[in-house]
């Protein structure tokens, strides 16, 4: 271990000026350090000599030690075979490594920090654990702490008008409080800043939490498929709402064909404006404290007529998918819209947050606007992800073979809306869903070979609609 470091020989001297002229002229040896502890000599290969004034060592005798490169590990690995070690310092060879013995640290500064913490920080490196230090501050008073927080200009005029040189040093007490003052205002804006800047993400967390509790609620659901109807039966009822008013006639007040495009579009229900004004004269009441609570007899029973009718085609929809792959179709379903929309309200909240501030020139606040238009926001993502939601869960199949499945069950009507909202010819429902994969995989084919596509005679508004449902184009599939 110790075979490869060379030797480092100490020997006592009775007289060091001597001793040095020896080694050096009779000798031949090279000195490699002086000082008042002694002389070192350079003895070849690496190894030195060290000859020390007689009478001022623990150790008035002749001493042997190694140079090695890490002495703690070297010791470390001697104890661990039984060494014992006796630990001394040798009077002057205690080099004035320490700040102390340099006579302390003594700072000058030409600036002092806006944060008190950071220029006490440095103040107290002068006086560390009692070692002697001090510290002197010249401060302009055309600093920009003094300038923008503190009353300098004041107090510049006054010292020209006492006749102060330019470079001449003041001191006083209330220069230091002067300071000190304006550092308070700096930590005060800045904590002011600081808690803006929470206010603000505090918005977002709000949300956050909300939308993915919602989110949670959906992966975690034991029936995420009651989840999915209480959403549809939400977005019903604010449909209906819209589109018919608590109190209606005949001439004001309701659109039915409004509410029944609406319907048909994002449900393949086949629902016509017969079937909702029928609805409506049902003269049934909601119960208090339901979901329906508030609504007219007239709306209650629109709304029971839509939902029933969603719930008996999704009954056959059921009955043609795999249990098993239904349950994660109908979690993806809803997870996708949430994802997608929220990503895009992302983007719009940090445009929101970046352009706010403007309205501080129109004598608002921009946080309070931040807050209501954030709100409105959130309301508007809440409501979209509930109506993309409704459009999805019939779009969304574990095969194929389920899609035909379910069009061949549907009404003919709701078979060509359905077929029109996949992307699917419609006279493919009409001449036979059973050929619907084949025509599909044949479409594909064409694409993959980039074939040029003949268009056919185009189908007027007005013309028959070729599924051959007897209604007109723009009635039909031409929506």
């Amino acid at each position: 271990m110790l075979s490869d470091n060379p030797i480092f020989p100490v020997l006592p001297a009775a007289d060091l000026a001597r001793a040095k002229s020896f080694y050096t002229q009779t000798l031949g040896l090279s000195v490699r350090f002086e000082s008042e502890a002694g002389v070192g000599f350079t003895a070849g290969s690496g190894a030195m000599l060290f000859i020390y004034p007689y009478g001022q060592t623990k150790a008035e005798h002749t001493t042997a030690g190694f140079m090695v490169a890490d002495v703690e590990s070297v010791v470390a690995e001697l104890r661990a075979k039984g060494l014992k070690f006796e630990e001394y310092d040798l009077p002057g060879l205690k080099t004035v490594n320490g700040v102390a013995e340099a006579g302390g640290l003594h700072v000058l500064g030409t600036e002092r920090h806006e944060s008190r913490r950071i220029d006490r920080q440095l103040r107290g490196r002068c006086a560390r654990q009692g070692d002697p230090g001090s510290s002197h501050f010249f401060l302009s008073l055309e600093d920009k702490l003094m300038r923008l927080y503190s009353n300098s200009e004041k107090m510049t005029g006054l010292l020209q008008r006492v006749g102060m040189e330019e470079d001449e040093e003041i001191s006083h007490p209330m220069l230091n409080r002067s300071i000190e003052t304006a550092q308070k205002r700096v930590e005060q804006h800045n904590y002011q800043m600081r808690r803006r800047t929470l206010e603000y993400d505090d918005v977002m967390n709000k949300q956050r939490e909300e939308l993915y509790g919602f989110r949670n609620d959906v992966i975690r659901g034991d029936d995420v498929r009651d989840r999915m109807f209480d959403i549809v039966e939400e977005v019903v009822i604010d449909r209906v709402v819209g589109h018919i008013s608590a109190e209606f006639d005949e001439e004001s007040g309701a659109d039915f064909q409004g509410l029944a495009e609406w319907v048909n579009h994002t449900f393949p229900v086949g629902l016509d404006e017969g079937a909702l004004r029928k609805a409506a004269d049902s003269g049934e009441m909601p119960s208090e404290g339901s979901l329906y609570d508030g609504l007219s007899a007239a709306q209650f029973g629109i709304c029971g007529c839509i939902n029933l009718a969603v719930h008996d085609v999704y009954e056959i929809k059921v009955q043609t998918e795999n249990p098993e792959a239904l349950d994660h179709a109908e979690r993806y379903t809803i997870l996708t819209s949430v994802d997608r929309l929220w990503r895009e309200h992302l983007y719009a909240m940090d445009g929101l947050r970046q352009s706010v501030h403007l309205r501080s020139y129109g004598q608002k606040d921009p946080l309070v606007e931040y807050k209501t238009e954030a709100r409105d926001m959130f309301i508007e993502l809440m409501a979209n992800i509930k109506e993309e939601v409704c459009r999805s869960i019939f779009l969304t199949a574990s095969s194929l073979e389920s899609v035909q499945n379910l069009l061949r069950s549907l009404p003919t009507e709701a078979s060509h809306q359905m077929a029109n909202a996949l992307g699917l010819d419609p006279s493919i429902v009409g001449a036979g869903a059973g050929d619907m994969v084949s025509e599909v995989n044949a479409e594909v084919s064409q694409e993959e070979k980039a074939r040029p596509v003949r268009a056919g005679p185009k189908v007027g508004r007005n013309d028959p609609c070729p599924c051959g449902s007897g209604k007109k184009y723009k009635k039909c599939c031409g929506r």
